[in-house]
């Protein structure tokens, strides 16, 4: 008999499909992958089985068998019997899964609490314990802070020992490590699976990183619009693919496809020109406390007119608040950054030669700084939240014209539309609203609003890293066209080194606010020099051949 057994599970959104007759088992000890982009119905068939759909959702047919039980027929009161005890849930995102005003000790014995495992004592060494397992140093004094005052990998740690704490015969890990830098990411992942091996627990993972599936799954399930599309013996699935849409995920996965590395050469500048941007011994310092934290130390380096630089590291390496000194948005310590055709910015009291602006908050108004934003444009993280819900999608790209007085109205509306043609979106969507939108089509209009001006330089911060691996490769598709046709000179910020390596012609790796390594995106893939970047390099999945 299955330890999980999903039979003909249909959920619906107010009355709205969602999860349309999808069956598949778990057996005991097993890792099943279920994968597929946002929308595929992943997520609501994990939390159908552990009894946590929102209020809109309705379960329409189907069972959901633990054993003998078939939990689709379970009240809500009766199935908090089993969460924890029989079920573990791992959650996607651990800055918000945790409560703030309770310490992490208080949040794992609550669980025990519940169940009745222990009198207080009891339950205060098992938390420790489980601190301990999870590999959390000083396990007596995490037990006492909060989770502001632990890292986001510490902070998934807690919450892998939630789930573990009543040693549950099935874990669902529902995308536990997508918030994650790649080596945090490795390590939480080797953790599930020491604790899998140590106490036979089955795990459902949840993930739209194929790679992470790839590598860490024993059965693989392909999922697009509430079905499935395949499923089977990972290895199988990975090698053979039977159905079109698991080989264009395979083929758009970063960590999994295999491509040529950008050489720079192929760049149509001779190699006399003058640097797009030049960053020189840049230094942050921020206050905490009685001591200045320097959170940028003394990084430098050139990129090359029409190619792509990029800066990886993990949180708080320093690449971000880099990028943000680089578009003027933070003024620096010391040090300078020179943008060609756009002058240099320099910290108070620098000397740094002719047509110097110093320090950031000097540029905030005038001809220096307008020139500069024209010339300069950012694409955020998050399209999400980077585009103005209460503007149409023509208002947000039209707002860089209107705010350097470029052109009238009708002139703005047909770059309006040459810039949504350009990015590949209708025209359809100019009335829409970004809530209307996919994330990946809020990207590409973040985008068409940066091209509006003509910048040259554009500072991509994690740009892709909130998309679908599908949509990200379209993405990075389009990024590398628009590169080609205009020219254009790219800062790529990212934590994710398979996405680098598609992208960039060169790299920065940053480590604690300092460049460890410099060079083309080849040479340090194939001969990295420092240990940190090796270790980075080993937690991307290997590619399938």
């Amino acid at each position: 008999m299955s330890l999980l057994d999903v039979r003909d599970l249909a959920v619906s959104y107010d009355a709205r499909p969602a999860v349309q007759g999808i069956s598949f088992t778990v057996e005991p000890g097993e890792v099943v992958a279920v994968v597929g982009e946002s929308g595929s119905g992943k997520t609501t068939t994990a939390h159908s089985i552990i009894g946590l759909l929102p209020p809109n959702a309705t379960l329409d047919g189907g069972r959901i068998l633990l054993g003998d039980s078939d939990l689709a027929t379970w009240s809500t009161r009766r199935m908090e019997s089993i969460r924890g005890a029989q079920i573990g849930l791992i959650p996607q995102d651990p800055s918000n899964s945790l409560n703030p005003v309770k310490t992490v000790g208080a949040q794992i014995g609550e669980v025990l609490r519940i169940h009745k495992r222990g009198d207080r004592r009891t339950i205060s060494r098992r938390v420790v314990n489980l601190l301990t397992r999870v590999g959390l140093p000083d396990p007596e004094t995490r037990a006492r802070q909060y989770p502001h005052e632990l890292s986001g990998g510490m902070r998934q740690r807690v919450l892998i020992a939630i789930a573990i704490a009543l040693e549950p015969r099935l874990v669902i890990a529902d995308e536990p490590t997508s918030a994650l830098d790649v080596t945090v990411q490795r390590r939480i992942l080797d953790l599930i699976d020491d604790l899998r091996a140590e106490f036979g627990t089955a795990v459902l993972l949840v993930t739209h990183d194929l790679g992470i599936a790839a590598n860490r799954s024993d059965r693989l399930i392909v999922m697009k619009d509430g079905r499935i599309e395949e499923q089977g013996p990972s290895g199988q699935v990975l090698s053979d693919p039977r159905a079109a849409y698991t080989g264009q995920l395979l083929r758009d996965a970063p960590a999994l496809s295999v491509r040529e590395f950008r050489a720079v050469e192929q760049t149509p500048e001779e190699p006399t020109a003058e640097p797009a941007i030049v960053v020189h011994n840049l230094v942050k310092e921020f206050r905490v406390g009685r001591r200045p934290f320097r959170a940028v130390d003394g990084v430098s380096f050139e990129v090359r007119p029409g190619t792509t630089h990029a800066l990886v590291g993990e949180s708080g390496s320093g690449k971000t608040t880099t990028a943000r000194m680089v578009v003027r948005f933070a003024e620096p310590t010391s040090g300078t950054v020179t943008i060609a055709g756009a002058g240099t910015v320099a910290a108070p009291g620098t000397a740094a030669g002719v047509g110097t602006v110093a320090g950031a908050g000097a540029v905030a108004g005038g001809r220096a700084a307008r020139d500069f934003r024209r010339h300069v444009q950012l694409v955020y993280q998050n399209p999400y939240s980077s585009l103005d819900p209460r503007q149409s999608i023509a208002a947000i790209v039209e707002e860089p014209l209107r705010n350097f007085r470029l052109g009238d109205r009708a002139a703005r509306r047909r770059r309006v539309r040459d810039l949504m043609e350009r990015v590949a979106l209708p025209e359809s969507l100019l009335d829409r609203r970004p809530r209307e939108l996919s994330g990946g089509q809020r990207q590409r209009v973040a985008i068409a609003r940066a091209l509006a001006v003509d910048p040259g330089v554009v500072v991509l911060d994690e740009a892709v890293s909130a998309l679908d691996v599908t949509v990200q490769a379209q993405i990075l598709d389009l990024l590398e066209e628009l590169q080609r046709d205009l020219g254009l000179t790219y800062l790529f910020i990212s934590h994710d080194l398979a996405v680098v390596r598609q992208i960039s012609h060169t790299v920065s790796v940053m480590n604690k606010g300092r460049i460890v390594e410099f060079g083309t995106t080849q040479r340090v893939f194939t001969d990295p020099r420092h240990d940190y970047t090796r270790e980075l390099l080993a937690a991307i999945p290997e590619p399938v051949r």
